[in-house]
């Protein structure tokens, strides 16, 4: 897993380059595309025409990749959903920390990560 950025700006060359995972995790609102999803996660990647390098981030739940390659944390976070993980876990992914300490951040004031 590659380290985060300290921000990402989805931007137009972003959003065109995360199209497609983007297109993906949104399509993960309806319950019959969690299950198709669910029963075959590489099928489904290729169905939204992923990169290669896309279709691996997803499968492998690296999220920082995920961001890296255009995803938007607003569509990869149905994703996280799908597997029972928290904004605060993303959050602790994000700045190197478990949700716990995520979570105690924001609550003891924010963006205080060192």
């Amino acid at each position: 897993m590659t380290d985060a950025q300290d921000n990402y700006l989805l931007d137009l060359a972003a959003s065109r380059r995360g199209y497609a995972i983007n297109r993906l995790c949104g399509s993960l609102k309806d319950e019959e595309n969690r299950r198709r999803f669910s029963e075959d996660e590489a099928a489904y990647c290729d169905a939204y025409g992923l990169s290669p390098e896309q279709k691996k981030a997803i499968l492998e739940r690296d999220w920082i990749a995920m961001l890296d390659l255009g995803g938007c944390i607003f569509y990869t976070f149905k994703l996280a959903m799908l597997d029972k993980k928290s904004m605060q876990y993303l959050g602790g992914v994000f700045t190197g920390m478990s949700a716990e300490e995520f979570a105690a951040a924001m609550r003891s004031g924010g963006r205080n990560f060192g």
